[in-house]
This record gives structure tokens, sequence and C-alpha cells, in this order.
């Protein structure tokens, strides 16, 4: 049974070349063969129970492998391709992010403007947190606001209307602990800032000018062509995964294995974000007393094997996705897939080892 699984999802691998459209400073590296990658994958698959996933390896910022295994959808026998629309979970939030920071480009808010300023009410807990706080988690706001269902469609407001009552966790900018709700408010200062609602700012902001053409918030109703189905596995099996209905800033996006590739691309470029800016967000925030939070504004920011690690995963039910990059060796390892039992972070982790070109330079205390 577990050889003929292998070879399933070794069979159902679709590779393609470099995309055409994607622009980049070119770097070179070590041959890897194909099938030492598709093989590791295949043997993770199996070993987590994984229908499908989409695989990026970019080197700055150009594909040198675009792949596609298994199943998007179980019940149809429709296989991944790089064209697949995954929920990405919080993979969404170095995108709020940069809406933030594109609007402090643009001269409409300050990363040290108190949250008061952009929405009206707060409580006087909250009237030392600014949006870099918000962006960094390091604000003390509770993770989750006590208003949020999965299965109700309500306005963001009310989530984080919903925080207000309950205290502090930590005195703001001593600590960090991640926090849901202040990207759903860091969302809502991008729609009142910009005067469209957040999802259609990015769009036309961000997306676009990327070629992020499959990318957009997040729909159980809306007709999505080449949508995968998430899965759970359970007593030997899979299972549909339950859907949220609503609509979370938090992890908010739909995307592609093409489209991240095109905006790790955009990474090394001024078509959306300056230099400044996007060095910006890989900046871990410094709490008080003087260590680092080890997050930047939508980027856990750490290392590993000695080289410096900029990252983010996301989690929903019956998705787990993970953008690895590695800015020093110029490498960045994307990973979508549509199961619970996922672990993206660690295949991502062990492809990158298989690229690293040259030993690691000094990690430097950021």
């Amino acid at each position: 049974m577990r050889r003929s699984r292998l070879a399933l999802a070794v069979s159902l691998i679709v590779a393609v070349s470099p995309l055409a459209t994607l622009r980049a400073q070119t770097t070179t590296g070590p041959t890897v063969a194909p099938d030492t990658v598709d093989r590791y994958v295949a043997a993770e698959m199996e070993r987590a129970h994984i229908p499908g996933v989409a695989l990026a390896v970019l080197r700055g910022g150009r594909p040198v492998k675009i792949a596609a295994y298994g199943f998007a959808d179980l019940e149809h026998r429709v296989p991944v391709t790089p064209s697949t629309v995954f929920k990405i979970g919080s993979v969404s939030k170095p995108l709020i992010a940069t809406g933030i920071v594109l609007l402090e480009q643009q001269g409409r808010l300050r990363l040290d403007d108190p949250i008061s300023k952009h929405f009206a009410g707060t409580p006087e807990t909250w009237s030392g947190v600014t949006l870099r706080h918000l962006l960094t988690h390091t604000s003390g706001i509770l993770r989750e606001g006590p208003a949020f269902d999965p299965l109700r469609v309500q306005p963001d407001s009310i989530v984080i209307r919903s925080a207000f009552a309950a205290p502090l966790e930590f005195p703001t900018g001593s600590k960090y602990q991640y926090c849901n709700v202040c990207y759903f408010t860091l969302a809502e200062v991008i729609a009142r800032t910009s005067g469209k609602p957040w999802d259609e700012f990015l769009a036309e902001r961000v997306f676009r000018p990327m070629g992020m053409t499959s990318t957009r918030a997040t729909s159980t109703t809306a007709l999505v062509p080449h949508r995968a189905r998430g899965y759970t596995w359970r007593n030997g099996g899979y299972v549909n995964a339950p859907e949220y209905i609503a609509l979370r800033p938090s992890g908010a996006f739909l995307s592609t294995i093409e489209d991240l590739a095109r905006w790790d691309a955009a990474l090394y470029d001024d078509r959306v974000l300056t230099r400044a800016s996007r060095a910006a967000m890989t900046q871990p925030m410094r709490l008080i007393g003087g260590a680092s939070s080890g997050y930047g504004f939508g980027w856990f920011v750490d290392s590993v094997d000695g080289r410096w690690r900029v990252r983010h995963g996301g989690t929903l039910p019956g998705f787990r996705a993970q953008m690895t990059r590695f800015p020093n060796d110029n490498l960045t390892v994307i990973v979508l897939t549509n199961a619970d039992g996922a672990q993206p972070d660690a295949i991502a982790r062990e492809i990158a080892r298989m690229y690293f070109s040259r030993p690691a330079r000094p990690t430097v205390t950021r």
C-alpha cells in the first residue's frame, strides 16, 4: 500500500519551467536532481497523509523549481497544478502588513500613530498601542476577539470592539505574543485610511502590480476556478475539513504557488515597496529592555543552520502553508498543502537545505 501511494504521488508531479513574467536578479546555486526533491515530498505526503502539495523553489526571485503533487480534489480526482488555488491562512499577514507599510510610504499614516488615531472609541488601556505594536504582536492585546465566530459573517469592527473590555495581557512593548485581532485592526485601518475595503485596496495596490491575478480574499460562495479542497485524515481515511464561513483578515487570502512566486520576485524590486520599506518589514521589534521580539512587520525573523530566515506559516481547517525566505542566500521555498496534518514549515526547511549553495554568512543580530 505504501509503495503504491508513493508511486501515485510521484506520478502526479507537474513540473513547469520558470514563469516568464517574473523579474528578478539572477543568482547561482547547486544543481539538485529533480527526483531528490520529488521523492522527499512524496514521502512526506505519505507520512502525513497530504492529498496535494504545490511547491516553489526560487533563487533571487527566479523559479528554479515549480512543482505540483497529488490531488486538489479527491472526490473528482483533480490533480494539483501550479494554478491550483489554496487557502494560505496566516501567510496572509505579510500581505496585510504590506498594505499598512504602503500607506506609510505614501504618507497617509505613520507606524508610530496610536491606534486611537485611526479607530475611534478604543479603550484607555490601548492608549499606548501603536500600529507598529499591532504589526509586531507586541501590543498586549489578547490573541482573539471574543466575538469572533468562524461560522458567522460580521463586520471586522465587531470582532475588534469585542476585545476592548479585556485587559492587556502584558505591558505594551514588553513581550511578543501572537495576536489575530491585531491584524483585524490593521485591516480596518487600511479600509479607513484608503477609503476602500481592505481586500479591494490590496488587490488594486499590491496584487495587480505584482501580477498576482489569482490571489483574492477567501470566499465560500464565489466561484473560484481551480480551487483546492481541504482534508482531514480521520480513522484511516480522508474526510472533508470544515469550512470557516467568516473571513479573517488575519488569514484572509486564497492564492496559488505561481502568485506567491510573483510576490517573492516583487520583494527584490520597487514595484510596490521601496527598498527601505522592504528592509523595515524584516527588522524584528525591539522589546522594552532591548531584547528582540523575533517578529517584524508580518514576518517571523530568526535563523536556521546559521542562516538568516524570514518566514510565515498559515493554518486553516484542511490547509497548511509556508513561505520561507533566506535573504542572505537569495533563496525562497514556498509550500502549499490541503491537509490538516501537513508540516510545510519542516518541508520548506529541508528542501532549502538541498539548495544552500555556500557556507552560512554570520547571522546579523537585528
